[in-house]
């Protein structure tokens, strides 16, 4: 690292931990190049429109929330009997 970065690199860690998060998040945002966020939006509505799809089509089964719960309690009893 260069001096200026190693000072800055200093700096930041003397922050609260809340403050640094935000630093952090900040300089993550600023690497993302914004022809990849349209492209992830792109893809996320795209793969909205297909499970929306799959769900008007009746090509998928909807579970209810406390039959999700019982699947999910089944599969955990039956990796703890192994």
């Amino acid at each position: 690292m260069t001096t200026g970065i190693d000072e800055i690199t200093q700096l930041a860690l003397t922050l609260p931990v809340d403050q640094r998060a935000q630093v952090a998040n900040a300089l993550l945002a600023s690497l993302d190049d914004a022809a990849d966020s349209a492209e992830v939006h792109e893809a996320w509505t795209a793969e909205i429109k297909s499970r929306v799809d799959d769900i008007t089509s009746g090509r998928v089964q909807m579970l209810s929330r406390n039959e999700v719960r019982a699947q999910l309690a089944a599969d955990r009893a039956a990796r703890q009997q192994r």
